[in-house]
């Protein structure tokens, strides 16, 4: 079937759908398309079962960096100017304590040392670690110590203080992740 000539009257007023119906574009292509062959479908395969993370979600979770949740120390212009580090950002006791946890859990845990050169860390080098990337400050830090103490003492389990405990030969990296817990619950039901 013979194309009829388009209406190139005037070439700023050109239609394209028009001109591709002129030119027989569309039903070529419609009967290319019509005789491929049909696509094979493949059947449906059932998901399989997944059990449910500890979040309710059926699909587990992604993996969060220990610092989700809180805002990253930003440099002010006047702290590029005179070449001073960013102010830290500002978090309660019981923050502190939590990221600590988290920290520890990342890196990994030591004992006898602050930290090795695989970079796991023991409970002041967390401490430590949280505070240089910028969370909090020392005064801080002194008043997670105190909360860690104070659960230390209050469950009967006394030491000079929560390194020397830390470093106690058969302790394991879950008692420090609960007793970091238990400070915490206790810094947040002080309020600090």
């Amino acid at each position: 079937m013979p194309a009829s000539a388009p209406p190139f009257d005037r070439l700023d007023r050109l239609d394209l759908p028009v001109l591709a119906q002129h030119l027989g574009l569309v039903e070529e292509i419609e009967q290319y398309l019509a005789g491929l062959p049909a696509p094979e479908r493949l059947p449906l395969l059932p998901l399989p079962a997944v059990e449910p993370d500890r979040d309710g979600g059926p699909y587990g979770s992604t993996r969060q960096a220990w610092n989700f949740g809180y805002p990253l120390p930003r440099r002010t212009l006047l702290d590029r100017l005179v070449r001073r580090p960013a102010r830290p950002v500002s978090i309660t006791v019981a923050g502190h304590l939590r990221l600590t946890s988290r920290y520890l859990a990342e890196a990994g845990w030591i004992q006898g040392a602050m930290w090795d050169t695989a970079g796991r860390v023991c409970l002041l080098g967390a401490q430590t670690a949280v505070l240089a990337h910028g969370y909090g400050t020392a005064y801080t830090v002194r008043r997670a110590r105190t909360q860690v103490m104070e659960v230390l003492h209050a469950t009967g389990r006394p030491a000079a203080s929560p390194d020397l405990w830390n470093d106690r030969p058969g302790r394991r990296q879950a008692e420090v992740h609960a007793l970091l817990l238990r400070a915490e619950a206790r810094a947040e039901s002080l309020g600090i």
